[in-house]
């Protein structure tokens, strides 16, 4: 901008002041619209990182959450662990009932655990409780027709199973020697030894998951709706409405129980013993008229086959075997493996031993049901089978539990985290011992999706656990 030619002095100044104002004037207004803008990126950011921030410790709660709930969840299971020792402990064989030991929604702290068991018959309805493995058929002890007559096996199985455990390399008819697993893509040797777990059966020849599991994949001893909805979604199934168990719920390797021998012992070999001390048992239940018939058979019978048949061959009446039967043995042996607890064992396991069939379980499961049944005494067998099939099974047979496993469900009060694992206890001595132990958390939620639903939606665990038991009553 130039000046005019002819311009007075004050006009000269007014101009020049005019022309500083007009050249500040443009930067001016540039340098405001620059901070405004840096401002607003500034705000941007910082939002941004206010955002981020907030998320992440959002993150980090939930994370300590979850981390929480799980050691919540962790400890509830190790109370209930502890539970089951104290129920077990001082039982002497005898295999406590639901009422006496209650397994369902037992709340610790604001966690709370359940102890399932299958459901033997149909699968269709939820069970609680502990399981004694004397209910199961032993594999390191029964015998290959005895393996046999469980559901879905072969008679080659059968044959491998005792392969598997026997101590010789000596091939079974239709069974497997370490010469059949070595050809194997994943080659190994045939044990030769005792099966330390159910789950070893995998290992035996032409054994699968579907024989040993079942339709049961998670392994509930209940019927899931994956689980009878034929091949929609796994595992396969038939449909039917009626869990197949497989092998699993059916059979153990830690039944056993031992026998007091001592000075002490009340038991008495009548195999062995004097006609004196045959005389004086028998003296407390046999009247005097028939007492010397009976010792005498007593004494000329032997050897018997077990206690039955010392019933039947004496000539007692079932009013006097009742008050001598858990006196008197066979044996001098100290303790016994894999005898069945002829008091809990399901259909599918009696119908193992040798001579039975359906007719045969089924009068057994309705003689133990009795309201006037001593179950602690063998003596009832003999009213509900034959002479033949009573003394045919009856060195097979017990009426004690000592191994018991339980299924322990625990779960956080928030329903963030839950638990699942197996153990097995022995409470043959005092305090009793868990012999093993296994972690089921990976099979997923055992039970009704609605009991975790409604913890995470902040229910007290009081109501969820009314609510979950007014369901399966």
């Amino acid at each position: 901008m130039q000046a005019p030619a002819q311009l007075s002095g004050g006009s000269v100044g007014l101009w020049a002041d005019r022309r500083r104002r007009h050249a500040l004037r443009g930067p001016r207004r540039r340098s405001r619209g620059t901070v405004l803008i840096a401002t607003m990126w500034i705000l941007i950011v910082l939002a941004g990182m206010v955002l981020a921030f907030a998320g992440a410790m959002r993150i980090e709660g939930a994370c300590s959450a979850n981390a929480t709930a799980q050691q919540q969840a962790s400890a509830v299971e190790n109370g209930a662990i502890q539970y089951v020792l104290a129920f077990l402990d001082g039982l002497e064989g005898r295999v406590p009932t639901e009422s006496e030991m209650p397994c369902q929604g037992i709340q610790i702290g604001r966690g709370a655990f359940w102890i399932i068991r299958p459901d033997y018959e149909d699968g269709r309805t939820e069970a609680y409780g502990v399981v004694d493995e004397a209910s199961k058929l032993n594999l390191n002890t029964a015998t290959a027709e005895m393996l046999a007559a469980l559901p879905e096996m072969t008679p080659e199985i059968a044959a491998a199973i005792v392969d598997w455990r026997d101590s010789d390399s000596d091939l079974t008819a239709g069974g497997a020697e370490s010469e059949y697993y070595l050809l194997l893509p994943d080659p190994y040797e045939c044990k030769n030894a005792p099966l330390e777990t159910v789950e070893e059966l995998l290992l035996v020849m032409l054994m699968s998951r579907e024989l040993l599991f079942g339709e049961d994949t998670n392994r509930n001893g209940r019927l899931d709706d994956n689980e009878n909805d034929a091949d929609e979604t796994d595992p396969p199934d038939d449909r039917d409405g009626t869990l197949d168990v497989g092998l699993y719920h059916l059979v153990t390797v830690y039944s056993s129980e031992s026998y007091d021998t001592g000075p002490e012992s009340q038991r008495i070999n009548v195999n062995q013993a004097g006609t004196r001390q045959l005389t004086d048992l028998l003296r407390d239940v046999v009247s005097g008229e028939r007492l010397a018939e009976v010792a005498n058979r007593a004494r000329l019978g032997r050897p018997f086959q077990n206690i039955l048949d010392f019933y039947y061959r004496t000539g007692l009446t079932m009013k006097e075997f009742e008050p001598i039967a858990a006196r008197i043995t066979t044996s001098n042996s100290t303790s016994a493996r894999g005898l069945i607890n002829i008091n809990t064992a399901p259909k599918q396991v009696l119908l193992c031993l040798p001579g039975l069939e359906e007719s045969d379980a089924s009068a057994l499961i309705t003689a133990r049901s009795g309201e006037n049944v001593d179950r602690g005494n063998i003596a009832w067998v003999a009213d509900a089978l034959s002479q033949e099939k009573a003394v045919a099974i009856g060195s097979l047979i017990t009426t004690k539990s000592y191994q018991f496993s339980a299924d322990i469900v625990s779960v956080a009060g928030s329903g963030r985290a839950f638990r699942r694992c197996r153990i097995v206890v022995d409470a043959s001595s005092s305090p009793p011992q868990v012999i093993y132990r296994q972690d089921l958390t990976s099979l997923g939620w055992p039970l009704s999706r609605d009991i975790l639903l409604q913890l995470r939606s902040g229910a007290p665990m009081g109501d969820v656990l009314e609510t979950a038991s007014q369901e399966t009553r």
